[in-house]
């Protein structure tokens, strides 16, 4: 029983750091990578849908992204959406999208570290809430005399060491980003 437990906030914590990483995708580093556009959504046929269902997005170099669409009337669609989008970028338009990325100034390195320390510290308290919640079910176990106290005082030891190893796993993984987004 305290084994499911553990197993299940351990799972879900990974699914933080993977949640972590998808956010640290969308912080530019000064390099074109493809899942810079992950998060636009362009109306297509009534609703949005994301960009990479109705377009392939592509590297032409290191600093140009190009976005093909699957039919030729959603260029002007996908260019509106990437202009709205809350990246920064400005498309150029031919029979294909032509995203260039600016080069990273000093300061914008710097404001999209804040925006990895945010994602990092969102991620540690999301790891922590799953604690949280892990041992409440197993301090109810014991209301309900399923373990003993000695049980839950060990169950409570292992969840930290697990949150611990997590927190720490997300600490590296920033430190990580952070030097990439610095490196010029």
């Amino acid at each position: 029983m305290i084994n499911d437990l553990k197993k299940d906030g351990e799972q879900r914590m990974q699914k933080t750091l993977e949640s972590l990483e998808q956010g640290f995708a969308k912080v530019r580093t000064g390099r074109a990578h493809p899942s810079i556009l992950n998060g636009v959504m362009v109306p297509y046929y009534g609703s949005d849908v994301p960009l990479n269902q109705v377009a392939n997005v592509g590297v032409e170099d290191s600093r140009t992204l190009i976005v093909q669409p699957f039919e030729r009337n959603m260029v002007s669609a996908i260019d509106k959406a990437i202009r709205e989008s809350d990246l920064g970028l400005n498309p150029i338009t031919t029979d294909s999208i032509r995203v260039p990325l600016a080069a990273l100034t000093e300061e914008t390195r710097r404001d999209m570290q804040k925006v990895a320390r945010s994602e990092a510290e969102n991620a540690k308290v999301a790891i922590r809430n799953i604690r949280r919640d892990v041992l409440g079910d197993i301090k109810a176990l014991l209301k309900e005399k399923e373990i003993s106290e000695d049980d839950e005082r060990r169950a409570g030891e292992d969840i930290q060491k697990i949150t611990d190893k997590f927190v720490a796993e997300v600490d590296k993984r920033l430190a990580a980003k952070e030097a990439e987004l610095m490196k010029v």
